[in-house]
């Protein structure tokens, strides 16, 4: 089995692919985000045996995986049309892929943890329910350390590299872009295009990825772009899983003037760039 590549996507805002967009925005305003994700799956080829993935809404003091066998939905958003509480996306949890991404983490030095009550939060049934509608493929969610530090990320994902020999996919679900204040009052767009551009640059070169991503709040409109990284760091974990393999961004789009970039790391499959 050829190895799987893994994935940094964006999950949107709030349930924003399931609804209108509100007054004023453009009626097709996550068109492009959400016909990238819906065809991830075909583009790939061929179905995992489970997924990873890391969210920028799940934050633990050690690395801690959701093992429970069948998560339910925790919806982790307010303020949204009653309809978006009542989404379904019933994918299986898989508790023998918690124990081996426990075993990996606790092998490369790291204290682990596992919740086997916690819900799927909205950074994964909100892109996966476009990417598998179906909720046919089982999910791990890991957390990200509370202490956000990228460094520490791309550890956590190097630790889970050899998961994908076994037929994982490893996905990071977050926002290349998350100044929210920036976003909804239109300031910002250049340095929030001079982040984009750098880290499309960062990822592109794996002989200096992990050392340019580690430094990623020296770079040109990164703490414009990232008040706070929470976002950003599903990239490193997904970055980190992929040492040495080549990089491509397979998704570039604009949101309110703001743009935003999924990434593509290892793997040879022909991706619809958006």
């Amino acid at each position: 089995m050829s190895r799987f590549p893994t994935f940094f996507v964006n999950h949107g805002g709030g349930p924003c692919f399931f609804m209108d967009p509100p007054p004023g925005w453009p009626s097709d305003t996550w068109d492009g985000m959400a016909h990238f994700l819906r065809g991830l799956d075909a583009s790939i080829g061929r179905r995992p045996r489970a997924v990873i993935i890391v969210s920028g809404h799940w934050e633990e003091r050690k690395p801690t995986v959701n093992s429970g066998a069948h998560p339910p939905l925790l919806f982790d958003y307010g303020g949204f049309p009653p309809h978006t509480y009542q989404l379904t996306w019933p994918a299986p949890g898989a508790p023998d892929v918690a124990a081996e991404v426990r075993e990996l983490l606790e092998q490369a030095g790291f204290e682990t943890g596992e919740n086997d009550r916690r819900g799927y939060d909205h950074g994964v049934f909100v892109p996966f329910k476009l990417i598998y509608p179906d909720a046919d493929v089982p999910v791990v969610q890991l957390s990200l350390l509370a202490s956000l530090d990228a460094a520490q990320h791309l550890a956590m994902g190097r630790a889970l590299a050899s998961q994908r020999d076994t037929g994982v996919l490893i996905v990071g679900s977050g926002m290349s872009h998350h100044n929210l204040s920036d976003f909804f009052s239109g300031r910002g767009n250049d340095a929030a295009e001079a982040f984009d551009a750098w880290l499309g640059d960062a990822v592109s070169d794996p002989g200096v990825r992990e050392a340019s991503l580690a430094g990623w709040q020296d770079a040109p409109g990164g703490r414009s772009a990232h008040p706070r990284p929470e976002h950003l760091l599903p990239l490193m974990v997904a970055a980190g899983a992929a040492p040495g393999e080549s990089a491509e961004r397979v998704f570039h789009g604009h949101v309110l003037g703001k743009p935003f970039s999924a990434f593509r790391f290892g793997g040879d499959i022909d991706l619809d760039r958006g």
